[in-house]
């Protein structure tokens, strides 16, 4: 096994680990008073900060040169998705017992879930999307324009996990900061690529006197 499948093995372990402690605390009765609700939150915990992880590679390979991270972010994005899909099944089966009236009038009434309920659909087509062969089918543009959904993804996640929290922000504040600088980091490379495929076109324009 090459060094950078081993590194890949490593990753994935890793990303295993907390579905794993999750299994063992409620195989040990650890889950408190309210099992269902800290399964729930803690799958949507580990899902958003996947997600706000696969959203960091990219800036970290702009600001650092990490392009090996790459081969790691389509990984991290389909774990992301496990997790929160496992997230919505628990709130779906465990916690409204598959009430469809009650979980539509708690998408329509409650934004915090109408929230979750877009940052799940907008990571939906990005896993189905997610092969080479989707890829190839839809074409480079079309599927990097389709894989931009990931930004609004991570906007409702934090949204979501906001007006989840009643009383002590400071967690979603801490998310949404991140999210903010991983965004910006983003904006300010797109542009500075731009402002140099125009330098050249502008330098060649004759000069005015």
């Amino acid at each position: 096994m090459n060094l950078r499948k081993l590194i890949k093995s490593v990753v994935f372990t890793i990303c295993l680990v907390p579905a794993a402690l999750l299994i063992w605390r409620a195989y040990n009765d650890d889950l408190g008073a309210n099992p269902i609700e800290a399964v729930i939150r803690n799958l949507g915990d580990w899902g958003l900060r996947f997600l706000l992880l696969d959203l960091a590679i990219t800036p970290a390979r702009q600001l650092f040169g990490l392009s090996q991270l790459a081969s790691y972010r389509r990984m991290i994005g389909l774990f992301s998705f496990a997790y929160i899909s496992l997230h919505l099944s628990a709130y779906i089966g465990l916690d409204q017992f598959f009430a469809w009236d009650a979980i539509w009038r708690d998408i329509v009434k409650r934004p915090y879930i109408t929230f979750g309920m877009a940052a799940w659909g907008a990571l939906l087509p990005l896993a189905i999307t997610s092969t080479n062969a989707m890829a190839k089918r839809l074409g480079a543009k079309r599927w990097r324009a389709l894989h931009r959904l990931i930004y609004a993804a991570g906007i409702a996640g934090v949204v979501h996990y906001l007006l989840l929290v009643k009383a002590d922000i400071r967690d979603p504040i801490v998310y949404i900061a991140i999210l903010i600088v991983l965004l910006a980091i983003r904006v300010i490379f797109a542009l500075r690529l731009r402002w140099r495929r125009l330098r050249p076109s502008r330098s060649l324009e004759p000069s005015q006197t």
